[in-house]
């Protein structure tokens, strides 16, 4: 039957690996890129057409070579008419293109990026383009998506898929969160195997 030296030690054990464990699985989750600011933002009312669109996110974005291959940043409306050139500016954690509307109702803005550890990630947020009167700036819609002068592929693999779910993402409160258990663990992992080393021996140099 084994001793409550060893019991301890098992569990004391066990619990080191568990904190492994979370802190390898939250690493990873961490690495891919998430949105943190837009514009317009999501499910926001637009009054007046901005220079441009952008989608900023959490980290540097990885542009492989400098030609934006597998960036994407498409805005469409409700008939699903595209607006703007399709070209795709890179810059730090963000991408943005020169923003061009139709006529007021809702429009979609599908975007498609590569995440720091080298992952795609796509997404897309509608909001509603309610102009003042008289605004002039109102382009025509087309029915296949621009590419950028002819330099992009719309229809390749690398472009943005609207039907496809959200990457997941860790948000920075929950890595946080994770973390701080994940140390907390180690903490009484390692202070139980150290009092138990301790009390081991004492005992030894009693008997």
């Amino acid at each position: 039957m084994p001793s409550r030296l060893t019991r301890f030690g098992f569990a004391a054990f066990a619990a080191l690996v568990a904190t492994v464990s979370v802190l390898g699985l939250a690493a990873p989750a961490q690495a891919h890129n998430y949105l943190v600011a837009s514009t317009p933002a999501a499910g926001s009312v637009l009054t007046e057409l901005p220079p441009e669109f952008s989608v900023t996110t959490n980290d540097v974005l990885l542009n492989i070579g400098g030609n934006g291959a597998g960036f994407a940043l498409q805005v469409k409306d409700a008939a699903g008419l595209y607006y703007g050139d399709g070209c795709v500016a890179i810059d730090g954690p963000s991408i943005s293109t020169a923003a061009a509307l139709g006529a007021p109702g809702t429009y979609t803005i599908v975007w498609q990026v590569i995440s720091t550890d080298g992952h795609t990630v796509s997404d897309r947020f509608d909001f509603t383009w309610k102009p003042t009167a008289g605004d002039a700036k109102v382009s025509k819609g087309s029915t296949t998506a621009p590419d950028c002068h002819g330099t992009l592929k719309p229809n390749s693999s690398t472009q943005p898929d609207s039907s496809s779910p959200t990457t997941p993402a860790v948000s920075e409160e929950t890595l946080s969160t994770v973390l701080w258990i994940g140390g907390a663990v180690l903490v009484v992992g390692v202070a139980v195997v150290v009092t138990l080393l301790v009390t081991s021996r004492k005992k030894k140099r009693v008997e």
